[in-house]
């Protein structure tokens, strides 16, 4: 079906791509990226990650199997706009109940399709991320322009997306005392979460293994933390730049030592900045579900789900007790560090999955094994 040009994007250095609406209308500055992943868009709109981001999917068809009530990673999306090849408006799928458009409308989400998306990529590929424009088709391109030299992209994602109460989630397998996962007081395990952004895939990837998971804002005191008395503690991911955070990383590293620490993604980079190290920021980050990473420790590759723009700058770790026990193996980063002597480790990519491959999975495993021990 033919549609209407009505929309387009505008980049700083003036490329224009032209397009047809979907979603939520009006204008949108964002920080344009890119995900390569063939499946799970309602769960790369619902990653609080993508806050103020505008992602454009390299997989050409989006929104052919609709929106379905479980397979949210937020309640309330808030990523920036969705930038697609071809999207589909009559979903094919008896699990759905919404179609992507409808949810990103009641969510102020705009969505542009019909670009041309391969050309897109690559101007990002090569020019790395930078703010983008999503307009009218008949906005001339010297305005578009001015409001994105004016406009200055918010860096207080974590404060705005983190939850403002602490709340719990238990499993049913918790309820099992006698259930493998058990601490020796002989009790389902107690992870305390700091959420900078969670993903729900993460508590239920806890929940699964029987954990009572309690879910605290990004700022928790670290007193009220001791006070809750966590057999663990997880740093959750998140969106933005992690030195914007000093807060959660002073947190940190006042219990750095005191619980074993698992770190995911933002997670992990706030926790390598608790102990000192330093963070940059990638040309074009890492987003997708196809990213190899080679595990140290053990020599297996495994196939993994990312979404980051910024990555721990290897040289500044030789001050540090981390070692490195994961790389990427399309450009050399870190992707994962660990601290034996705390019981703390962190890695740079998803074991949630949600979208993904699974073969991370057993990273929440072997944090359930370091408290055991």
């Amino acid at each position: 079906m033919n549609k209407t040009i009505d929309r387009k994007i505008i980049l700083e250095d003036g490329r224009e791509f032209f397009g047809y609406a979907f979603g939520a209308s009006g204008n949108r500055v964002c920080e344009i990226v890119f995900n390569t992943s063939m499946a799970g868009y309602q769960e790369i709109l619902s990653d609080l990650s993508y806050t103020d981001q505008a992602v454009v999917m390299t997989y050409p068809l989006i929104g052919n199997y609709g929106m379905a009530v479980e397979d949210y990673e937020s309640i309330t999306p808030s990523i920036g706009a969705l930038i697609v090849r071809e999207y589909n408006d009559e979903p094919s799928n008896f699990r759905s109940l919404k179609t992507l458009g409808e949810v990103m409308e009641s969510n102020g989400i705009p969505g542009i399709g019909g670009v041309d998306t391969r050309a897109l990529t690559r101007s990002i590929r090569d020019y790395g991320t930078r703010k983008a424009l999503i307009t009218d088709a008949d906005m001339p391109q010297a305005e578009g322009l001015d409001i994105l030299r004016s406009t200055i992209l918010p860096t207080n994602a974590v404060s705005r997306v983190s939850c403002r109460d602490p709340w719990t989630s238990e499993s049913p397998l918790a309820l099992n005392p006698l259930d493998s996962i058990s601490s020796a007081a002989g009790r389902p395990l107690r992870i305390a979460a700091v959420d900078c952004g969670m993903k729900r895939n993460i508590v239920r990837s806890l929940n699964r293994r029987g954990c009572t998971v309690t879910v605290l804002p990004w700022n928790t005191p670290a007193d009220k933390i001791r006070a809750l008395q966590p057999d663990g503690i997880l740093l959750s991911n998140g969106p933005g730049d992690p030195t914007d955070v000093p807060e959660t990383i002073a947190i940190v590293r006042s219990l750095i030592g005191s619980f074993p620490i698992f770190g995911i993604c933002l997670g992990h980079q706030i926790l390598s900045l608790a102990y000192g190290a330093r963070t940059y920021k990638l040309k074009f980050g890492h987003r997708g579900g196809n990213h190899p990473v080679k595990n140290l420790l053990t020599g297996k590759i495994e196939i993994t789900s990312q979404n980051h723009s910024y990555a721990i700058e290897e040289e500044s770790l030789a001050n540090t007790p981390l070692s490195i026990t994961h790389v990427n193996l399309l450009d050399g980063t870190i992707e994962g560090v660990e601290c034996v002597r705390d019981r703390a480790f962190g890695v740079q990519y998803h074991p949630e999955s949600a979208p993904g491959p699974q073969d991370s999975a057993y990273l929440f495993d072997k944090f359930l094994q370091i408290i055991r021990q």
